[in-house]
C-alpha cells in the first residue's frame, strides 16, 4: 500500500476542490495471504473512501453555508446606495407677507451620494474573503482525506496483523501436533503439551482482541463520511508495498504546493483589499441634490441643485487604516513561520521514513531470513530430541516478533508518506516492492 495526494485545482459548482491521487490497491491483503475468501463481505478502497468523506462529511458541509453567506455579501457590497427623495416648504404659517400659505415655497428634489469608487472597494474585499473561504473550504477538504488516509491505514493495519495473528496460530496448531507426538512415544512430559495448548489459546485471544479493534477502526471510518453503520468488512491494499521516495532537496522544492500558502496569499488579499477600503473610507462622502421649487406667489417654478461636501480633518480613518496596515504586514511574517514549521515537520518526517525503510529492509534481509532457518533447522531438532520445547517456542517468539516489526515498520512508513505528501501537496511515492 502506499497513499498519495496531489492537488491540482478544477472549477466546481461551489469552489475549488482539490484532486487526491490515492491508494494503488492489490487483491492481496498481506504478507502473501489469499483474498479474504468470506461470501458477502464487501470491501472499500481509498478512493472510494476518501470521495465519500469529500461529499458527505458533516464538517465540510459548513463551509457551503459560510461561502453562500459571503457570496450574499459580496451581493450587498456592489448595491448602490438608494436615492433620497425631500420635501421642503418654507415661507409659511409666519407673520406679515409669511402669514399663511400665500407665499409659500415647496421643493420637491431628489438627492445622491457620490461614492467616489468607494464600492467597488467594497465588493472587491468581500470577493476577496470569499476567496479566503474558498482556500479554507479546500484545506478542510485536504485535512479530511488526509485523515481519512489514517484511518483507512489503522484498519489496513488491523488487517495486517490479524493475517499475522493467523499465521502465529497456525503455528502454535502445529506446534501442538509435533509435541502430541513425541508425547505419545514417550519422549516429552505432557506438561509441554499443557503449555502449547495455553500457548494456542493465549494466541486465540491475541486475535479475537485485534478483530475486535478492526471492528472500531471501521466504525471510525465509516464515521468520516458521516455513517453510524460500517457498510463494509474489509479495506483494499496490501500494507507490503514499499515506496521509492524522492530525496529531501527534491521534496523541498515542492513545499510551495502546500495549501497553507494558498491560504496565506488569499488572506494577504483580503487584508490588502481591507486596507483599500479603508484608505477609500477615509475621503469624506460628497452628496448632490437636485428638484423642482414652486412658488405660491406668483406661482412660478424653478430648478434647484447643491452639493454638499464636509470639511473639517483630512483624516477620518486613522484606527482602521493603521490596523488593516498591520494586519497586511503580520501575514509576511505568518508566511515566514509557516515555510520555517513546514520545511522542519518536512525534514522530520523525511528522516522517519528513511529510518522505518531501513528497518523493513534490514529485518526483512538479514533478520527472518535466518530466523527462519533456525526454527527449520529447530524444528528438527526437536523432532529427534535434541532439543527441548523451551528451545523451540524460544525460536518461535524471535520469528514471531520479527515479522511483527516488520508489519510496524511498514506502517510507520505509510503513515509519514501520507505526511510528507500532505505537507508538500504532491505525489511522492511509487511502488517498488513487496515484503
Amino acid at each position: 500500500m502506499w497513499v498519495s495526494f496531489s492537488m491540482p485545482r478544477q472549477t466546481a459548482t461551489r469552489s475549488v476542490a482539490f484532486c487526491l491521487a490515492l491508494l494503488s490497491t492489490t487483491a492481496a491483503t498481506y504478507a502473501g495471504a489469499a483474498p479474504d475468501s468470506k461470501t458477502n463481505q464487501r470491501t472499500i478502497s481509498l478512493h472510494e473512501a476518501v470521495i465519500k468523506t469529500i461529499e458527505h462529511n458533516p464538517t465540510l458541509r459548513a463551509f457551503d453555508y459560510q461561502l453562500k453567506a459571503q457570496q450574499g455579501r459580496v451581493q450587498q457590497a456592489g448595491l448602490a446606495p438608494s436615492p433620497e427623495l425631500s420635501f421642503e416648504l418654507e415661507d409659511v404659517l409666519g407673520t406679515g407677507n409669511n402669514k399663511g400659505v400665500d407665499s409659500a415655497q415647496a421643493t420637491l428634489s431628489i438627492g445622491w451620494v457620490l461614492e467616489r469608487g468607494i464600492r467597488q472597494r467594497y465588493v472587491n474585499a468581500a470577493r476577496a474573503g470569499a476567496s479566503l473561504i474558498e482556500v479554507e473550504a479546500d484545506i478542510k477538504q485536504l485535512d479530511a482525506a488526509a485523515e481519512t488516509a489514517r484511518l483507512y491505514l489503522v484498519s489496513l493495519t488491523f488487517q495486517a496483523r490479524e493475517a499475522n495473528a493467523d499465521k502465529t496460530i497456525q503455528l502454535a496448531e502445529e506446534t501442538i501436533k509435533s509435541v502430541r507426538k513425541r508425547v505419545k512415544a514417550g519422549k516429552t512430559p505432557e506438561a509441554e503439551l499443557s503449555r502449547a495448548q495455553a500457548e494456542l489459546a493465549r494466541r486465540k485471544l491475541e486475535r479475537e482482541d485485534i478483530e475486535h479493534e478492526l471492528l472500531s477502526a471501521n466504525r471510525r471510518l465509516a464515521a468520516q463520511w458521516g455513517e453510524t453503520r460500517v457498510t463494509f468488512a474489509r479495506v483494499e491494499g496490501d500494507i507490503t508495498l514499499l515506496p521509492q521516495v524522492a530525496s529531501f532537496e527534491t521534496l523541498k522544492s515542492q513545499l510551495p504546493q502546500n495549501p497553507e500558502f494558498a491560504r496565506l496569499q488569499s488572506a494577504q488579499l483580503l487584508n490588502k483589499e481591507k486596507l483599500q477600503l479603508a484608505l477609500a473610507q477615509d475621503k469624506p462622502n460628497w452628496r448632490v441634490n437636485a428638484g423642482i421649487r414652486h412658488t405660491n406667489n406668483g406661482n412660478d417654478q424653478a430648478f434647484v441643485a447643491g452639493i454638499t461636501i464636509p470639511f473639517g480633518k483630512r483624516t477620518r480613518n486613522p484606527g482602521r487604516i493603521a490596523e488593516a496596515r498591520a494586519n497586511l504586514a503580520k501575514i509576511s511574517g505568518d508566511e515566514h513561520a509557516a515555510r520555517i514549521h513546514i520545511e522542519t515537520a518536512l525534514y522530520v518526517r523525511h528522516e522517519k521514513l528513511q529510518h522505518s525503510l531501513h528497518v523493513i529492509e534490514t529485518v526483512r534481509g538479514e533478520i527472518i531470513p535466518p530466523l527462519e532457518q533456525a526454527l527449520t533447522e529447530t524444528r528438527r531438532a526437536y523432532n529427534l530430541g535434541r532439543y527441548s520445547y523451551l528451545e523451540l517456542r524460544s525460536v518461535q517468539a524471535e520469528l514471531l516478533d520479527a515479522h511483527n516489526a516488520l508489519v510496524e515498520a511498514s506502517i510507520d512508513a505509510h503513515r509519514n508518506i501520507i505526511e510528507i505528501e500532505r505537507l508538500t501537496g504532491v505525489r511522492i511515492a511509487q511502488p517498488k516492492t513487496t515484503l
